[in-house]
């Protein structure tokens, strides 16, 4: 599986915005895919995970509400939308993908793609 994160930008705070992982593979819809987040300095964060299929999702408590996590398997999509953006939301975004886990531990995800710059000036 290959993936690829685009969508990022610079907006304000409380604007929206959704990030797009395209992926490659016919297999691709059995693997649950994370979005992860890194800002400079800090550890690579989990922000929001989703099963193969959709039915089910995860988030980290300072997402919860504003962030919906998506994903279209006819089209090899997975979507973070991104609502009411904080400048603290500011840092690098990546998806990654596994084939049976959607949590929060990195180390468990084994492809990951590109990241794409999220900024929110205030």
């Amino acid at each position: 599986v290959q993936l690829q994160a685009s969508g990022g930008g610079l907006v304000q705070a409380g604007d929206s915005l959704r990030l797009s992982c395209t992926a490659s593979g016919r297999t691709f819809y059995i693997y649950p895919v994370g979005w992860f987040r890194q800002a400079p300095g800090k550890e690579r964060e989990f922000v929001a995970g989703i099963t193969g299929s959709g039915g089910s999702t995860a988030y980290v408590d300072s997402v919860k509400g504003r962030f919906t996590i998506s994903r279209d398997n006819a089209k090899g999509l997975v979507y973070l939308q991104m609502n009411s953006v904080k400048p603290e939301d500011t840092a690098v975004y990546y998806c990654a993908a596994n084939r049976d886990y959607y949590g929060r531990d990195y180390q468990r995800y084994d492809y990951w793609g590109q990241g794409t710059q999220v900024t929110v000036s205030s």
